[in-house]
């Protein structure tokens, strides 16, 4: 485990195993630790970088919303991945952490070998849709403030995107809760106003440009992300998409071995 400090800010960072280095980016109200299983079978492999994003989990979570854009969470990324001197690496994303990795990927492809896609997305294209988002993000990031992070975690779980889920075992969905209440409501709630979906930069027109090798990778309960994956898919020229059985938008949880095995082979045609 690693404390790193990139422009001021102090990150949580922890890396195990060794040969070219695989960066972890998790989604929203996650931290390193959700890649944990994952983690013991690529470290055999790789070099396995896991990183808290800027207001999650160990990593500091600054007032300035400012810092939380995704320009800035991308340049602290880079410098991270510097401070380690990892050179070019293999980079997943999760969720937000996939949006975050896409906009890395397609603004410093000589960064990576390749990128790998989990439950992402390239943001929003119609201007109303964006903004309509936004002011919904906002509303929820205020009331994350004032309400706290048990009132957070108990309505994030109502969901629809997560009713796949219900089918886990009980001891696995009390850790996934656990590791949410760990978080800090400022973080959660800068992250929405900063990274958000309907604020961040609008990656569509920047796919057809990309030319790393990518993987993107969806749970077959996941409708949504299927039809949004399918849309990326025609406009990456080296890419492959792989629908996951029993598994719903947090494809690592719900099926493991089928998500690694995917991964593995992908990493190893690379």
């Amino acid at each position: 485990m690693s404390r790193l400090t990139v422009d001021g800010m102090n990150y949580h960072v922890e890396v195990t195993g060794s040969g070219i280095p695989l960066v972890l980016l998790h989604g929203f109200t996650g931290d390193t630790t959700i890649w944990n299983n994952m983690r013991r079978h690529f470290e055999s492999k790789y070099r396995v970088v896991a990183i808290d994003i800027l207001g999650h989990g160990q990593t500091d979570k600054p007032d300035d919303v400012s810092m939380y854009r995704m320009e800035s969470v991308a340049y602290d990324i880079l410098k991270l991945i510097d401070a380690l001197s990892a050179g070019k690496v293999h980079l997943l994303g999760y969720s937000m952490g996939g949006r975050l990795a896409l906009y890395l990927a397609t603004h410093f492809p000589d960064r990576f070998h390749s990128l790998i896609l989990e439950s992402a997305s390239p943001g929003l294209e119609a201007q109303p849709e964006r903004d309509e988002r936004r002011e919904r993000d906002n509303r929820l990031a205020d009331k994350i403030e004032a309400s706290g992070i048990e009132w957070f975690v108990g309505f994030w779980e109502t969901l629809s995107l997560w009713e796949s889920q219900k089918s886990l075992p009980d001891d696995v969905l009390a850790e996934q809760r656990e590791q949410r209440l760990r978080n800090d409501p400022i973080g959660l709630a800068n992250s929405l106003r900063g990274m958000g979906t309907g604020v961040q930069p609008n990656l569509w027109d920047n796919l057809s440009g990309l030319r790393l090798p990518t993987q993107l990778i969806v749970g077959e309960y996941d409708h949504k992300f299927i039809r949004i994956n399918r849309e990326i898919a025609k406009h990456i020229p080296n890419v492959a998409m792989t629908t996951i059985e029993h598994a719903g938008h947090t494809v690592h949880l719900e099926n493991l071995p089928a998500f690694v095995q995917s991964v593995d082979s992908f990493l190893a045609q690379v």
